[in-house]
């Protein structure tokens, strides 16, 4: 097999491990502002937050990753 279409393969596989890292942690965070007394468009934004933020991380130590190997 060509070795770029594995690597593509690969890419899309991490990026939707990390999309469902970053919904599942955006969810949370939500999930508890709410359980601790935050109206819901509080929650909401700071699920958002979180969200953010993991994307944000996630995809940093991604592209690191990619250009170390």
């Amino acid at each position: 097999m060509n070795t770029s279409f594995i690597h593509l393969i690969l890419l899309a596989l991490l990026l939707a491990v990390v999309g469902l890292f970053c919904t599942l942690v955006g969810a949370a965070a939500g999930l508890l502002a709410r359980i601790g007394g935050a109206t819901y468009a509080t929650a909401l934004l700071r699920g958002a937050v979180a969200f953010a933020g993991s994307a944000t991380l996630s995809l940093a130590l991604l592209t690191f990753v990619l250009a170390v190997l």
